[in-house]
């Protein structure tokens, strides 16, 4: 069935998005009319899709290296619009030793400050199981950079998708998509939003107020600092800067933050 806004709601600015709630009648005998979109808990904008509940954040240790730069960009801009991460790693096996305790080192300070944490081997007999747990009952988006195995992932986690190997990456990713296409996949009881992927991942929605609010470990230290609404720069007695000169919050994670608060801070006005 195929289904359209009613003509109010472009004079409203109201455009309906996948994943949304509606109210809708019947327009023939295939068609229908939108006639309410509900109130949202969230939307994206790129890909645009509402309501999601969680993001599976796919990063591979190695081929591409992983990056945790890239990995705080994603996960600002997913706590920002109050949507769950859940960090997956793959090609475990493929690392070597020491590049796999490196990683595993930064992924268990990721679950100190509350993430949850997914440790990929496409050989290991349970990983099945483990995936289909986090997408039941969901709806979850995919995101990573290309090559990090998000369609081997699912494909060797739910081989009852019958997908080739690459059609979920083109689907998922940028491939094949000439448009900002997203239709929502039945997986594992759950939905998983076939999206072209995030194509930017600036902070054109947050102020440099509400940034710190979008790192955890930065948010719950920042209410011991002196002055409300302290951005951690060069503030007196800023309690997460004391927090980082103890090793107590990442020192990466606050240059990252540091960063971010830059581009905010350097963003040309809106009018």
């Amino acid at each position: 069935m195929q289904s359209k806004g009613r003509g109010v709601f472009r004079k409203r600015g109201i455009h309906p998005l996948v994943g949304d709630f509606v109210t809708y009648e019947p327009d023939g005998d295939n068609d229908a009319v939108i006639t309410a979109v509900h109130e949202r808990k969230n939307e994206l904008v790129r890909p645009p899709i509402a309501n999601v509940d969680q993001a599976l954040l796919v990063f591979s240790i190695v081929e591409p290296d992983f990056s945790t730069h890239l990995l705080d960009r994603f996960l600002t801009i997913i706590e920002s619009h109050r949507i769950k991460p859940i960090i997956c790693l793959t090609k475990k096996d493929l690392a070597s030793e020491e590049q796999l305790t490196k990683v595993l080192d930064i992924a268990a300070y990721y679950e100190k400050i509350g993430y949850e944490v997914l440790t990929t081997f496409i050989d290991e007999p349970e990983l099945p199981k483990k995936i289909e747990a986090i997408l039941a009952n969901k709806v979850t988006v995919l995101a990573g950079q290309s090559g990090v195995g998000k369609s081997t992932l699912l494909n060797t986690a739910l081989p009852a998708l019958g997908l080739k190997t690459g059609e979920i990456s083109d689907a998922l990713g940028r491939g094949r998509h000439t448009t900002r296409h997203v239709e929502l996949l039945e997986v594992a009881n759950g939905l998983v939003a076939d999206t072209p992927g995030f194509s930017t991942l600036d902070f054109d929605h947050l102020e440099k107020e509400q940034l710190s609010s979008q790192f955890p470990e930065l948010h719950e230290a920042a209410q011991d600092c002196k002055f409300r609404g302290c951005l951690h720069l060069n503030e007196p007695k800023c309690a997460v800067k004391k927090l980082v000169e103890d090793d107590e919050i990442a020192a990466f994670r606050y240059q990252h933050y540091l960063q971010f608060l830059q581009e905010i801070m350097d963003r040309k006005p809106r009018y």
